[in-house]
């Protein structure tokens, strides 16, 4: 049961995170430069979420035993 809560908040946070990611896109068009673009989202709040939800998802699916992913 909480390798499932696990797995399901860190779906959440992953499809959170990259969604603002995408809608920074935006950035783009008016003008900022690919390295700009990279370092203001790299410097947000949700760039971190993305990650720290990819992290639960594979934690989620390590198994206990062998530490091995399923």
């Amino acid at each position: 049961m909480v390798n499932f809560l696990m797995l399901l908040s860190g779906i959440l946070l992953t499809s959170f995170g990259l969604f603002f990611i995408f809608m920074y896109l935006n950035l783009l068009v008016i003008g900022y430069s690919f390295l700009e673009f990279v370092y203001f989202i790299i410097r947000s709040i949700y760039c971190d979420l993305f990650f720290i939800g990819i992290f639960l998802i594979i934690m989620s699916l390590r198994r206990k035993k062998n530490g091995l992913l399923l």
